[in-house]
């Protein structure tokens, strides 16, 4: 069993567009409502792969009722606690000119006496879980030691823990040393605290992570592919172009392939490569978190690897 936690979960609602004009009238000319946040997508990946997953964080009101049971129809197993809140809306508009604009909702207030049922609930599904990851924001209420407090706990019980978010979440998590942690190039200068001008730059970044007690560093580098840094080695992987209609959930499937290598005791070489070619064939789908497994067999070939 895998524990995906989602502090924010989100109804995904992706929008087509020819072009989106700020300040004006926007017709358009699809829309699709999937089941959304960062764990959410970690979990549809997950499920697609056959893994056995639960997912818990907050929901509320009539659009966490619709998530759970879009949740239940994917076999996904739900263990949110109950807010009095209503559970956020994300937009994606894509463009045919290749441009994607987000605009994301808060999310409802977690009271403390919520957060207190969630910290309890959360020890006993990790105690029962093989790998815990922990992706996205949190909604409003939430401490900024939050993924610190849970990386913590899971660890104490010796289970590893995958890291993914951003801001001061990301720079309290690291702190308390989780298995993985997957910032992209920006979240990872925001960790440092300067530029990061090339790949050697990324990787001297991440060596600072990894002597702070962080066991893998896996960084997110767009089109240009995705770097992993482990004790001793630091490896860069090449991705083939793809037509790219989306590239929402491409770092949730990086760390959906992570958490798969991870319980399958890959070694790192064949971690990164697998997690390359799951996110390259994520972005070619409009639907966030849904992965066409035979082009990700398809592009596994292709992924070049080197030592940095």
């Amino acid at each position: 069993m895998i524990l995906t936690v989602t502090l924010n979960p989100a109804v995904d609602k992706t929008y087509r567009t020819g072009e989106l004009f700020p300040g004006r009238v926007n017709r358009m000319r699809s829309v699709d409502n999937i089941p959304g946040g960062k764990g959410i997508n970690v979990s549809k990946i997950l499920r697609q792969y056959d893994y056995e997953v639960t997912a818990t964080g907050f929901l509320g009101g009539y659009q966490g009722r619709w998530m759970e049971d879009q949740l239940d129809r994917l076999k996904i197993r739900s263990a949110f606690v109950q807010v009095d809140g209503e559970t956020r809306t994300s937009m994606n508009i894509v463009a045919d000119n290749g441009y994607v604009t987000e605009i994301l909702e808060p999310g409802p207030h977690i009271s403390d006496t919520q957060l207190k049922e969630f910290m309890q609930k959360f020890a006993s599904l990790a105690e029962e879980s093989g790998l815990v990851i922990l992706s996205g924001s949190a909604a409003p209420g939430i401490p900024t030691d939050i993924y610190a407090r849970l990386i913590r706990s899971a660890s104490s019980m010796g289970k590893q823990v995958i890291l993914d978010t951003s801001g001061e979440l990301l720079k309290e998590g690291v702190k308390a040393a989780p298995s993985v942690v997957k910032p992209n190039r920006k979240e990872l200068e925001y960790i440092i605290g300067r530029r990061l001008q090339d790949m050697n730059d990324i990787k001297d970044a991440s060596s600072v992570l990894l002597s702070d007690g962080v066991g893998l560093v896996i960084v997110s580098l767009g089109d240009k592919g995705l770097l992993l840094a482990g004790k001793g080695r630091c490896l860069y992987a090449r991705v083939p172009r793809v037509t790219a209609l989306n590239t929402v959930g491409c770092g949730d499937s990086v760390v959906a392939s992570l958490a798969m290598s991870m319980t399958s005791g890959a070694d790192i070489e064949e971690m990164l490569r697998k997690a390359a070619a799951v996110s390259a064939a994520n972005a070619t789908t409009l639907e966030s978190g849904n992965v066409p497994l035979k082009l990700a067999e398809e592009i596994l070939r292709d992924i070049h690897i080197e030592e940095i």
